[in-house]
């Protein structure tokens, strides 16, 4: 009894003073275990299906549900500030017409979010800063197009304390990616490059480059199935970094997608084919389907 009333006293003052580790801690360990069964979901835009794309709540919905990381897109306002939208301009999500980079952050928080439905919602269009707060210790962050503004958005990240669980992704290769950012994002984030089969001849060559700084994972993108597909899915494996393929939609994974897993009912030509890539991390338009799928595989 003793024992046990004093384990609980340490755990209570590990809550309080905060020496408890947060999810998005052990999440970030997670992600540099390239060998772990343990499969990383990874929700496109938030729980866009059920609110809002890239809203708030779309975000806590994933944080509700068990998701891994979250993937918003940002943009930079005509006053400098960084919202999160996944166009150039707010006609498509919400009540309003323009570009992004000719309204001020004012202008944009009058607007509000549609949903998937087309229909206005009571949602506001957050900025950078609200969703790292949101996400502070709960769930990582894929920042995608992060690297173009990195060294702008890390200050950001050390003022909200959440430097440690951001994923910042690239299309560049490793000398471009180096050479525009002053603040060092291949070391002072969570890395990852992503290689699109179908648009880089060099691709293998990319990959031996960027295995001499070990990002923690890589994000490979194909339409179709080849022997240059498994040759580098292969070495990537054996490099040491964890396998990161979107299921989002057909062209992106050469058919394996959510769409296949859900209404054509076939989950193991869709995800299952994906998991035996070696895949730990999995993009997915379907994060609560995905989640439950996983667990009955005692891989979430």
């Amino acid at each position: 009894m003793k024992q046990i009333f004093l384990l609980t006293l340490i755990a209570l003052f590990c809550a309080t003073t905060g020496l408890a580790e947060n999810r998005a801690e052990k999440l970030a360990k997670e992600i540099y275990k390239p060998k772990s069964k343990y499969v990383l979901v990874v929700a496109h835009r938030g729980d866009w299906r059920n609110a809002p794309e890239n809203s708030l709540q779309a975000y806590q919905n994933c944080i509700d549900m068990g998701v891994d990381m979250v993937e918003i897109d940002i943009h930079k306002t005509k006053d400098n500030q960084f919202i999160i939208m996944h166009d150039a301009t707010v006609d498509r999500t919400t009540n309003g017409k323009g570009k992004i980079s000719e309204m001020t952050l004012a202008e944009i928080k009058k607007l509000n979010l549609r949903a998937g439905h087309n229909v206005v919602t009571r949602h506001k269009v957050p900025t950078l800063e609200e969703v790292l707060n949101l996400v502070k210790g709960k769930i990582l962050v894929n920042i995608d197009k992060g690297d173009n503004y990195f060294d702008e958005i890390y200050d950001l990240l050390v003022k909200t304390g959440t430097e440690k669980q951001v994923v910042i992704k690239t299309y560049d290769n490793l000398a471009t990616i180096q050479s525009k950012n002053k603040n060092d994002v291949v070391r002072k984030s969570i890395f990852m490059p992503i290689i699109n089969l179908g648009k880089k001849e060099d691709a293998e060559q990319v990959v031996n480059d960027y295995m001499t700084v070990k990002p923690a994972a890589y994000e490979v993108v194909f339409k179709e199935e080849s022997p240059k597909l498994f040759t580098i899915l292969d070495k990537i494996k054996a490099s040491g970094s964890k396998l990161w393929i979107n299921s989002l939609w057909a062209s992106l994974n050469a058919g394996h997608d959510d769409d296949l897993a859900v209404e054509e009912g076939k989950p193991e030509e869709a995800w299952g084919w994906i998991l035996k890539q070696g895949a730990t991390v999995i993009q997915t338009d379907r994060p609560a389907l995905l989640i439950k799928y996983l667990k009955k595989k005692h891989r979430h």
